[in-house]
């Protein structure tokens, strides 16, 4: 019989064993993991549209590693990270408003008018609310809310009722809201003796709080709350299973029982909901008033639109495009102001990232698909056939 000693000794070695298999299959794993990010298409698409710019920049006679420097620093650096995060808050909300349609397949191109009309809604309750300030503000942000989500609600009721398209629907009712707000601002709710398009300025306290002296405000705690909630929806609970499947195959959703016309009306109206939201945290924000065309100009529904295509309207992904995407913009202007190269290539930055992610999305089919055809014989000559017992059937 082994002795005490030795017992102990084998359990020890035993569980040194076991302890280096679990680090193993850990390391073996996250090695795995880097492989496939390495591998995706987003990593190829984003790095192919970097190269692209680069060649670009040396056609032009401009340095690429100052410009690309130049966007960083001026982006991530003490004196940009503040405006990073300022626009990061407008452009992650709207990624995350067209990206929860669009995870079970559903566009939705009015964020321009939802987010407009929410922000209206705001500077309107704002201005006129008999509330405290705290309350008024509360009051403000569920106003741009409601105003989104029930204008959005809208084009979700013209594709289940008339059958018209949710991506022509939005695009369309777009318009009128941005023309309405317009109006609004240029006439009933101008401000008096200014020249410019925009309301008075919100009362004293009627403000979202802002972290020191930036210009950062709690709005990017409300739309980083908006990214967990969406994750927590799409990860562990049934509807979120329901989008899924639903933008994977929806006549397979369809088949097993979800009810497709409920579920657009209640992602649409989700989706206007957090265009409001970012209309309304703009409007409580500097300058803290609604001026004509600040929340469109920038054009935050069709970078956010951008993301959420990158990311497949994931979660985590959807965060990590918008702040990609937020840093572009702004890391622009820095790389105007010092290397003279335009801000546009930004731009130019982004739709090759699109254009290659959408190459390679597509490619693997094409090669999956011709493989699969069958091939034509070389020679088209009659030629003899070998014996049945050497493997051939007749």
């Amino acid at each position: 019989m082994a002795s005490a000693p030795d017992l102990t000794r084998d359990k020890g070695t035993a569980r040194d064993k076991g302890a280096a298999r679990d680090k193993g299959a850990a390391r073996i794993k996250t090695a795995a993991r880097i492989k496939t990010a390495l591998r995706s298409p987003v990593t190829f698409s984003v790095v192919a549209g970097l190269v692209i710019g680069a060649l670009f920049l040396v056609g032009t006679g401009a340095d690429p590693f100052a410009a690309y420097g130049a966007v960083v620093t001026g982006s991530l650096g003490a004196d940009g990270i503040g405006s990073t995060l300022t626009t990061g808050t407008s452009v992650l909300g709207m990624a995350l408003a067209l990206a929860i349609p669009l995870r079970a397949g559903l566009i939705n191109l009015g964020g321009d008018g939802q987010m407009v009309l929410g922000g209206i809604a705001a500077a309107v309750t704002g201005l006129y609310s008999p509330l405290p300030a705290p309350l008024t503000v509360v009051a403000a942000l569920l106003a741009g809310v409601l105003a989104g989500a029930a204008y959005a609600a809208l084009a979700a009721l013209c594709e289940n009722r008339f059958g018209v398209p949710l991506l022509v629907s939005s695009l369309l009712l777009s318009y009128p809201a941005t023309s309405l707000a317009s109006y609004l601002v240029r006439y009933p709710l101008k401000e008096p003796g200014s020249s410019l398009p925009q309301t008075r300025r919100l009362p004293e306290g009627v403000a979202l709080p802002a972290f020191g002296t930036s210009t950062v405000t709690a709005g990017l705690v409300l739309v980083v709350l908006a990214a967990g909630a969406y994750w927590f929806a799409d990860r562990r609970t049934a509807v979120g299973y329901e989008i899924r499947m639903t933008g994977l195959n929806a006549r397979f959703a369809a088949y097993a029982g979800v009810e497709r016309k409920g579920l657009t009306l209640r992602l649409v109206a989700t989706s206007g909901a957090l265009a409001g939201l970012v209309g309304s945290i703009g409007v409580l924000s500097f300058p803290y008033r609604f001026l004509d065309g600040s929340l469109t100009a920038p054009g935050y529904t069709w970078t956010g639109l951008t993301a959420a295509l990158l990311a497949a309207a994931a979660p985590l992904g959807t965060v990590v495009a918008a702040f990609f995407f937020a840093v572009l913009q702004v890391g622009g202007l820095s790389m105007e102001r010092t290397t003279e190269v335009p801000r546009e290539l930004t731009q130019v930055l982004q739709a090759i990232v699109i254009v290659f992610l959408a190459a390679r999305l597509r490619f693997p089919r094409l090669r999956r698909r011709k493989s699969q055809e069958p091939r034509e014989p070389a020679d088209p000559a009659p030629t003899v056939k070998e014996p049945a017992s050497q493997g051939e059937f007749a």
